[in-house]
């Protein structure tokens, strides 16, 4: 896990929103590959093993035929270095193709395929039960399977994600007020944050 990303992390328990502290064992190359996060509100503890924050204990999620990374980056709509993007479950999948597109865009893959690893600065591995990322601080959020038909998981990615920037996901559009449907074609949606 990229050293960075603890800025915009945020406890996955159900209270008010609060940061998470790490305190690193190993770190490589900004790279945190061992240690704890702690939250100072409910006192709950997250390991950090193998480079991989681990705020639950969520499967690895099932392969999926993704579009291309140039789909995926046109449905992000992304200018210009710096930020995150979340790649949530089958999506984490083409992050390298997707980081060539996006230079200087950090990713974060959210319970990813099992064959995905951590590799900072460019991606973070997070395994969790739900976004464990602060209000408005991401660029935009790409739902694989299965949470791209899920209408939580896309209140949590429009959650975190800055306003007016975009979630895309596979399956079923969601019908939330947080989000302004863009289009669907080919089994994938895109929406602007309100």
């Amino acid at each position: 896990m990229f050293i960075e990303l603890t800025d915009h992390l945020r406890c996955p328990r159900d209270h008010a929103e609060a940061y998470l502290v790490l305190l690193p064992d190993e770190v490589v190359n900004r790279g945190v590959r061992s240690g704890q996060l702690g939250c100072p509100v409910c006192g709950a503890t997250y390991p950090v093993s193998d480079g991989v924050a681990l705020l639950d204990g969520v499967p690895a999620a099932p392969e999926q035929e993704l579009p291309s990374a140039d789909a995926i980056h046109a449905f992000l709509g992304l200018t210009g270095p710096g930020g995150y993007v979340v790649l949530v479950g089958a999506a984490a999948a083409g992050w390298r193709e997707l980081a060539a597109l996006d230079p200087g865009v950090a990713l974060v893959g959210l319970n990813p395929p099992a064959a995905v690893r951590d590799e900072p600065p460019v991606l973070s591995v997070i395994r969790a039960a739900r976004v464990p990322l602060k209000t408005r601080s991401m660029r935009g959020v790409v739902l694989g399977d299965p949470a791209g038909s899920d209408p939580d998981w896309a209140r949590e990615a429009a959650r975190v994600v800055l306003p007016g920037l975009r979630v895309t996901g596979s399956g079923t559009p969601p019908d939330i007020p947080e989000l302004e449907l863009l289009g669907s074609a080919g089994g994938w949606w895109v929406a602007a944050r309100r």
